[in-house]
């Protein structure tokens, strides 16, 4: 499957999983209960956002929605931003959770490079989630506080987390791995009073200590009034540097035996507070609802990943993304949640795959950075491990490569649904994505999500088929932000999404819908490479170059000089012990002219040590733009929001060589 393209067909559902779907029992359901027939999924998805109030009134009554009285109506207006969704409701998201909780079947399945595999049973966390929430309201905590967390992927992660929407209280979060200014950017802006946090984590082998970084955000995010310490790294922490503290077993054997009570709240009231990937400026403290994330996780988790009662649920993150937050929701479906938290690739790259054998994993989620990072090792993780309970695999963070979905089909398991997704933080979901109906084609996403209107527009804001365009989303989604923290009169807000079509979410990335439904994501809109009036997401480029074997990483950034001539270098990360000769470099521009377009052949090749990523391991394309046209470096980009900061300082170097 090495030269696989894009738009092959590679899997196709068995009569079965048509039959047994989750989605296919809900299309039953709407024929028999709404009269409702559909002939297949786009007839589905087209009355989903043409009969909005309808679709997401039936997605309440489906899933049985628990309220202490009925709505009003489902929504007050279509307009965004601004929708008004579910008025009169009072609802709580953790209520639902524990709806499924069959107490001696395990909830949560966990392992880190610290701990081995363990298990906490449904009966297990709710005593535990009923504990900290009593030791919470010990502490001052109330309904609408803020409480947020600096810690891994773990059970006491979603333990802290359950107990706050029991509550009513506002949950955020950052892993571990971020620095302290990155921190403060985020937690401080919404007055947290409560902070979780670890002594340290193992990263590669490696032990983090972070109790300077806790002192240190003590001192900077005043409103905190305790700290509440998880030992990671110690049994005992030394936390005499520290104000303010308690340990978590002690806070939790103080409130043994507490009940679990549920405290309903608005279907606005915010459930936790997400950010952008605070590249440039401030991050954007986004406040997502109770009502909106219940509504939306019940259909993604059920109807586009087919997540039921009994499956073991995982997704490769932190949390620190979004991520984290959807595979929480893995319990509203029934299933058993699956936490990692470690290096993907320590000791090597099969570490996870060994962990989907043990753990008996029905749903691997990944990005997408990490399947093509095992293609280009070359393991054979079907060949090497007992994946006979897998049957999905999802991949999301940035576009999948054709050759990713031959990998996978070919490395890992024939008869696999492999669904890409895309979508943000900003919704906290996927409205690009899984659809256990419809086969998987290389390279495309299935289909638009349910309820999600998503289109291709072009520069006068026309839906294009078939042509590549703007992401935007033309009607409102119950998870769309309430709004954006301290910005009283929604301005950043506006700016943020709704700038170029007024009442038109634009996402920021190109798409290309295609006439079957299906869809291809080419990489962020304002990254895009535009050369000759040909425009191509950098994703296309990426898979281009890092077809040729000796490149390990790229980055390709397309530029205006003052002369108005443009310019496109590429940065490469070449293979250890590989060197950027002239027969190498035209075998790159040779796979970039056959496999992207001739037009975006680049003007320069340059090797780099590393190519700038998130913590969340995205590409930073924009901010080196900038600094290649001039913009100072702090102004560009906030280096506590990179993963690997010092790979900026080739980029400004080689700023001053450039006439821009």
């Amino acid at each position: 499957m090495d030269t696989i393209s894009e738009g092959t067909l590679l899997w196709e559902p068995s009569a079965g999983m048509r039959e047994n779907a989750n989605l296919a029992r809900y299309m039953e359901w709407l024929e028999r209960e709404k009269g409702l027939s559909f002939a297949g999924y786009n007839e589905l998805w087209e009355w989903s956002v043409e009969e909005l109030e309808e679709f997401w009134a039936s997605i309440w009554e489906y899933f049985e929605v628990e309220s202490s009285s009925s709505y009003e109506e489902v929504l007050k207006e279509r307009k965004m931003p601004g929708a008004a969704w579910f008025a009169g409701t009072d609802l709580n998201y953790a209520e639902h959770v524990f709806r499924n909780a069959r107490l001696d079947e395990p909830a949560v399945m966990y392992r880190s490079e610290i701990r081995p595999l363990g298990t906490v049973t449904w009966g297990e966390l709710r005593e535990k989630v009923a504990a900290l929430a009593a030791g919470l309201r010990s502490l001052g905590v109330r309904r609408g506080d803020r409480v947020v967390a600096y810690v891994p992927n773990s059970p006491e992660a979603l333990v802290a987390f359950l107990a706050c929407a029991s509550m009513g209280a506002v949950w955020s979060s950052c892993s571990p791995d971020f620095g302290a200014s990155s921190v403060v950017d985020r937690f401080a802006q919404i007055e947290p009073k409560v902070l979780f946090a670890v002594d340290g984590y193992r990263y590669g082998g490696k032990d983090y200590d972070r109790t300077e970084v806790l002192s240190r955000l003590q001192a900077e995010i005043p409103s905190l009034e305790k700290t509440v310490v998880i030992p990671q790294l110690a049994r005992e922490p030394d936390t005499s540097g520290l104000e303010d503290t308690v340990l978590w077993d002690d806070l939790l054997t103080e409130q043994e035996g507490a009940e679990l009570a549920f405290e309903r709240v608005p279907f606005d009231h915010p459930l936790w507070v997400l950010y952008s990937s605070g590249t440039t400026g401030l991050p954007k403290a986004i406040v997502q609802g109770q009502g909106g994330i219940l509504l939306e996780h019940l259909k993604k988790m059920s109807l586009h990943m087919d997540v039921r009662e009994g499956d073991r649920f995982f997704w490769f993150t932190t949390t620190g993304w979004m991520m984290w937050n959807v595979v929480v929701s893995g319990l509203l479906a029934g299933a058993t949640i699956l936490m990692y938290d470690g290096n993907p690739g320590h000791p090597d790259m099969d570490v996870i795959w060994g962990f989907a054998e043990e753990t008996g994993m029905t749903h691997f989620g990944t990005s997408a950075s990490y399947l093509t990072s095992c293609m280009k090792a070359g393991i054979e993780p079907g060949r090497d491990h007992d994946l006979s309970a897998l049957r999905a695999i999802g991949s999301t963070g940035s576009p999948l490569p054709p050759e990713g979905y031959g990998w996978v089909y070919g490395s890992v398991k024939e008869d696999l649904w492999l669904f890409s997704t895309s979508g943000g933080t900003d919704l906290c979901t996927a409205f690009v994505g899984g659809c256990p109906l419809l086969p998987v084609r290389a390279g495309e996403l299935q289909c638009r999500s349910l309820g999600a209107k998503v289109e291709a527009y072009d520069e006068e804001g026309n839906a294009r088929v078939d042509e590549v365009g703007e992401l935007v989303i033309t009607e409102p989604m119950p998870s769309m932000p309430l709004y954006l923290w301290n910005d009283p009169e929604g301005e950043r807000y506006r700016e943020s999404y709704f700038d170029k079509y007024p009442g038109v979410w634009r996402h920021g990335d190109w798409i290309k819908i295609k006439p079957e439904g299906s869809a291809v994501i080419y990489g962020r809109s304002d990254s895009t490479i535009n050369r000759g009036g040909v425009r191509m997401g950098t994703a296309e480029i990426y898979s281009a170059v890092e077809k040729v074997e000796e490149v390990a990483d790229s980055l390709v950034i397309d530029i205006q000089k003052r002369d108005g001539s443009a310019y496109m270098p590429l940065f490469v990360v070449l293979e250890e012990g590989r060197e950027l000769d002239d027969e190498l470099t035209k075998k790159i521009k040779t796979s970039i002219r056959e496999n992207a377009s001739p037009r975006h052949v680049p003007n320069k090749i340059l090797t780099v040590t590393e190519v700038p990523r998130t913590l969340n391991g995205k590409k930073v394309e924009v901010p080196v733009k900038k600094i290649l046209t001039g913009t100072p470096p702090e102004e560009a980009v906030s280096k506590d929001s990179l993963s690997n900061p010092d790979s900026l300082d080739f980029f400004v170097e080689y700023a001053d060589q450039l006439e821009t």
